[in-house]
């Protein structure tokens, strides 16, 4: 085995001083970026980060080995659309809801509505009016979905930051509560999930700018 292999990160959870300790998703992810070694690298949309370090902590030893081949796409992955927080913590929620606990049920439909509510707002819809996809999700945990629109609908003292609090701690509780639900195929969800985060931000990422043709610009000269 040469220096290189011996270099090369596996993945495992949680944080690692160093490549020779193991790797969790984020920092194989800085590693291949060439970046500074970090869970945190500046590569990727800080929430894509955070939904890539909850399924790899909560991916089995076994299934985690299947996440690998995912690292290189969340590379490069920034987009800055004010929609990405409020897509990516959809895509979370929508999954789980329908597998979790009943205590984050209730958790999870505050977040999803909090987040439709901005996602309405951006797109200068109702406020009250949902994507199809997120009232999918409401429908299959009516009882939470009741009381989250009984709470949503109190006023608060304070509005906590969704992007930064909300949303972040919204897809926590989505990945773990996945991983603990009663389902044959946590980690098949979980892969799913953070493929579906991955799609969604790549989705908002902006378009590259048209080739200008060296005929034309020669032209111009």
């Amino acid at each position: 085995m040469n220096n290189l292999e011996l270099a090369v990160p596996v993945l495992s959870r949680g944080k690692h001083r160093n490549p020779r300790k193991g790797a969790c998703f984020m920092e194989f992810a800085s590693y291949l970026a060439g970046e500074p070694w970090s869970d945190h690298p500046a590569c990727t949309h800080p929430l894509l980060a955070n939904v890539a370090r909850d399924v790899n902590d909560c991916t089995t030893d076994a299934g985690r080995v299947r996440l690998a081949p995912l690292i290189p796409s969340v590379i490069g992955l920034t987009p800055d659309d004010p929609h990405v927080v409020p897509r990516v913590t959809a895509v979370c929620v929508e999954q789980a809801l329908p597998v979790v606990s009943q205590e984050r049920q209730y958790i999870l439909a505050v977040a999803l509505l909090v987040g439709e509510r901005n996602l309405a707002a951006l797109d200068g819809r109702p406020l009250d009016s949902l994507r199809p996809e997120a009232q999918e999700a409401l429908d299959s945990v009516p009882a939470a979905a009741k009381w989250a629109r009984t709470f949503t609908a109190r006023p608060h003292r304070g509005t906590p930051d969704f992007a930064r609090r909300t949303a972040p701690r919204a897809v926590s509780c989505a990945v773990e509560g996945i991983s603990q639900a009663c389902v044959p195929d946590p980690d098949e969800r979980l892969y799913n999930l953070l493929s579906a985060a991955i799609a969604e931000c790549t989705a908002w990422m902006p378009a590259p700018a048209p080739a200008v043709r060296r005929e034309s610009v020669e032209a111009e000269h």
